[in-house]
């Protein structure tokens, strides 16, 4: 296996750990202000806040490593995204600071504070919303090469509807992966009225999801030929992702396994995911850059690949300690600590 073929599959897996972990963490944040504003807080307000309170500030961990990672192996990234993903990254990062001092103010200042509460979660959702916008950008048909130097345009960019259909999948996306993991972590807690309230969640985000995936599909196919016959020529993978889709659901709807159910939620986003990199493979920006013609040299990727190796190491204990000690742990997921708050 060549070193920029391990690179981006280090960086691939790095940024799915991203797209799960923090999916999970801004949907959570999205239902907490629906339940706040619809007066459901004394429903689903306390599970919430029991999954967010020791996760929400790690979540960013996986993004910090991709971003370092992919300027590391790939240095033309820099030169290539660095100006035309100026606006959509600084608007990320904005709402990255909005969303994490509105979420200090819900949690140490009033509790159940709308105002706050629903700054928190409409900028969790608008966070993926603009990172989509990367993926957009990379397949194509929105950067022009002026002197050399990468223009993006905006107006073909928002006026794309390929644009717009994966913003749509980010956004329903995030909803449903949420949905399906509180379910689940409801029901651990022995909360049955967050865990049926969550549920009917997960099952109307279920047909959106499904329709925006189908959709992009179907607007790759105008947009740009060439991408539309490499996601083809993986189509069983995609097939696998939507099997495991249905059965999801299925459990979903019948009220049984939800600990199967998260295993197939994780398993269904990862087939998907992986396919959709092996499509794009070898590209970072279709046409102009590819991983054969912006990886570092050897040396220094070496180095780079014992570094992840290294924080991989570190941070993977760290989230499993992470996890055990709070997300997971019986006593603390059924609020047994609550009254020591």
């Amino acid at each position: 296996m060549t070193l920029q073929l391990i690179g981006i599959c280090v960086l691939w897996a790095f940024l799915f750990g991203y797209v799960i972990i923090a999916s999970i963490d801004f949907g959570a944040g999205f239902y907490n202000a629906y339940s706040v504003l619809t007066n459901r807080s004394d429903i689903l307000s306390s599970v919430i806040k029991r999954y967010l309170s020791p996760v929400w500030e790690v979540t960013n961990v996986f993004l910090v490593f991709f971003f370092v990672g992919i300027v590391g192996f790939f240095p033309q990234t820099a030169y290539y995204y660095g100006t035309i993903l100026l606006v959509p990254v600084s608007i990320s990062l904005i709402l990255l600071s909005v969303r994490g001092a509105y979420y200090a103010f819900e949690s140490y200042g009033v509790a159940g504070h709308k105002g706050y509460a629903t700054a928190y979660g409409i900028a969790g959702l608008l966070i993926p919303a603009s990172l989509s916008v990367v993926l957009t950008i990379s397949e194509g048909g929105y950067v022009k090469m002026v002197g050399g130097v990468p223009q993006l345009s905006y107006r073909e960019l928002f006026t794309s509807p390929l644009t717009w259909s994966i913003v749509v999948l980010s956004i329903v996306a995030v909803l449903y992966i949420s949905a399906v993991f509180l379910t689940w972590y409801a029901h651990k807690a022995g909360d049955k009225n967050a865990a049926n309230l969550m549920r009917k969640y997960a099952l109307i985000w279920s047909a959106p999801l499904a329709i925006a995936a189908i959709g992009i599909i179907i607007e790759f196919k105008g947009h740009n030929p060439f991408r539309f016959e490499r996601i083809i020529d993986v189509w069983w993978l995609f097939a696998i992702s939507g099997v495991l889709f249905l059965i999801t659901t299925y459990l979903l709807w019948m009220k049984r396994s939800y600990g199967m159910a998260i295993i197939l939620l994780f398993t269904q986003f990862a087939f998907a995911f992986f396919a959709y990199g092996i499509s794009h493979y070898p590209y970072l920006l279709y046409p102009y850059l590819t991983i054969h013609d912006s990886v570092t040299n050897h040396e220094m990727g070496i180095a780079l690949i014992i570094v992840f190796i290294l924080g991989a190491a570190l941070l993977v204990p760290s989230l499993y300690l992470l996890f055990k000690l709070f997300v997971f742990d019986k006593d603390y997921v059924e609020g047994a600590h609550d009254e020591h708050v």
